[in-house]
């Protein structure tokens, strides 16, 4: 049963092989707990895009999500998405489309986000669990 969804940081460290991210990430790639937002492959291919090892880092991400299900944008999560504008936006706390789109995915697949983005945390009814980018980046 998928319980976590990775947000672009964490998959990203996990491809670039970052300890804190590998200790986290493998248990619930064995326990098929992990999944992802299609999203998140879009930002994660654009970080590793301009590397001199993207063949290779790309294939890796490709294989990488097949053991972390990429759920597609839908009508249901489309809904969340200006559901979760529409609470922000008096509060004059908006985060970027793409982060709102995810975390609507996460709100409808009764998923936590995992993140090093703390403007995850404005989205008062989602499950956070942030790692600090510190963290992310040690070798």
């Amino acid at each position: 049963m998928r319980r976590y969804l990775l947000d672009t940081p964490m998959v990203s460290a996990y491809l670039l092989s970052r300890p804190v991210a590998l200790q986290l990430v493998n248990p619930w790639i064995q326990n098929r707990e992990a999944a992802t937002s299609i999203l998140v492959y879009g930002e994660v291919n654009e970080y590793i895009r301009g590397r001199p090892d993207y063949p290779q880092l790309h294939a890796q991400l490709i294989e990488l999500l097949k053991e972390i299900t990429p759920f597609f944008i839908t009508y249901p999560i489309m809904r969340r998405y200006g559901d979760i504008r529409r609470a922000l936006r008096p509060m004059n706390s908006l985060i970027g489309d793409l982060d709102t789109i995810i975390a609507a995915t996460a709100l409808e697949r009764n998923l936590t986000v995992v993140t090093a983005d703390g403007d995850f945390q404005r989205v008062s009814t989602l499950n956070v669990m942030l790692v600090p980018r510190q963290q992310l980046a040690q070798r």
